[in-house]
């Protein structure tokens, strides 16, 4: 299937009620004011038009707003203890070395102290090294330019939560066969 038709999980998603559509949207991204969005404008059509709806509003999120998004997340090298989403989009650094763990840990604290808040990245399918790399360079950028890269990768990884998310609904509607 592709994410142009209509799958299962999305007709579920779209059927939800909206406390329980509220907290799927929630542990997809924990800004309240995105997720509203996302709700408003349900029933979607498709998947696509799900992830655009997603890119439309991390793009007018508030800096209140992505502040709210970002404390959702823990630090790279650090996922939340009982998070399984966490613990898989951040595997990269699960084999890191303990060198690489200290040096990350350092390197999330300069971050933070320089900019406010959590060093956030799309770690899926990244390496522990380029998420340093990654985290080395950034700390050169202004707070404005941070900003734009942090919305960018918000998007990303509030696309991929989306996709699991409908993925996960059509496979517990198809469930068990008898």
């Amino acid at each position: 299937m592709t994410s142009s038709t209509k799958t299962p999980g999305l007709a579920r998603f779209n059927t939800l009620d909206e406390a329980a559509a509220r907290t799927a949207l929630h542990e997809a991204c924990a800004s309240a004011a995105w997720g509203g969005r996302l709700l408003a404008q349900r029933p979607f059509a498709t998947a696509e038009a799900l992830y655009a709806a997603s890119d439309a509003a991390t793009a007018e999120l508030t800096a209140a707003d992505l502040a709210e998004a970002m404390a959702g997340h823990p630090p790279i090298g650090r996922p939340k203890p009982g998070d399984p989403t966490s613990a898989r989009e951040q595997r990269g650094m699960a084999g890191a070395s303990e060198e690489l763990r200290a040096e990350m840990l350092e390197l999330n604290l300069a971050y933070q102290e320089k900019f406010g808040h959590v060093f956030l990245i799309c770690a899926t399918g990244r390496t522990g090294e380029q998420m340093r790399d990654a985290v080395k360079e950034r700390l050169a950028n202004s707070p404005a330019r941070e900003r734009e890269i942090v919305r960018a990768e918000l998007g990303k990884i509030n696309r991929i939560r989306l996709a699991r998310l409908v993925e996960e609904e059509e496979e517990k509607e198809e469930g068990p066969r008898t």
